[in-house]
């Protein structure tokens, strides 16, 4: 069976204010936890290490050293 894109995970180049994407998905997955983040909803990444999270305690965790 073909996937579409929709059902895979998206390749993106996080960005200070946002994020670009490269290769078409509809999800990316939460560098720490590997929750599934639908695009739509991903609110917090690190331009630096080119990572998405999952919510802001994930992210928070991650920036501080303790994920």
């Amino acid at each position: 069976m073909l996937m579409s894109s929709a059902d895979r995970p998206a390749t993106l180049r996080y960005g200070p204010n946002g994020f670009r994407v490269l290769s078409p998905g509809n999800h990316v997955l939460c560098a720490v936890s590997g929750e599934k983040i639908p695009l739509e909803v991903l609110r917090y990444w690190s331009g630096e290490r080119q990572e998405p999270y999952a919510s802001a305690e994930i992210a928070t965790r991650r920036l501080l050293g303790a994920a």
